[in-house]
């Protein structure tokens, strides 16, 4: 008989790959078209420490194995989509993302997933936010000066 698969834990990390340039990395979903994201994912286990989580998530997603990490200590609760609560236990609606910034020296070619995502694009961080279709993803985007030292800002 098939194992049962778990339930997901409703506590996720966010990791925003982007280049000092303030160029981001963003993905686009297989199983919804058009819905264009950075690297996410649940923790594989309760205790899971979330960089651990971070890396794990774009190495699975991306095949990127270095470039520099910063936990930005930012935490999004919000509501889980109807369309994926049915991966949660019965009564969670909500998730606790926490969000990292990944600086890499420059854009590069990640290897996808085909089963996950299905494109990839490199945008200036304004234009990456606005195609964003996660509000909290969208947020995070938007952050990226602040967390990013040295960068260079230019005007939209």
């Amino acid at each position: 008989m098939p194992e049962a698969t778990p339930f997901k834990i409703p506590e996720s990390v966010l990791v925003v790959i982007h280049t000092p340039e303030l160029q981001v990395l963003l993905i686009e979903r297989a199983d919804h078209p058009g819905y264009w994201q950075s690297v996410t994912g649940s923790l594989d286990q309760p205790d899971e420490a979330l960089a651990e989580a971070a890396w794990r998530e774009v190495r699975e997603e991306t095949g990127f194995a270095a470039g520099t990490l910063r936990d930005w200590g930012l935490a999004n609760i919000y509501e889980i989509y109807p369309h994926w609560r049915h991966r949660y236990a019965p009564g969670v609606t909500q998730n606790t993302e926490h969000v990292f910034g990944l600086c890499l020296p420059q854009a590069d070619t990640p290897r996808l997933s085909p089963r996950e995502h299905t494109a990839f694009v490199w945008l200036p961080y304004q234009e990456a936010a606005d195609r964003c279709f996660s509000p909290s993803n969208a947020e995070a985007i938007l952050q990226l000066p602040r967390y990013t030292p040295g960068a260079s800002v230019q005007a939209r």
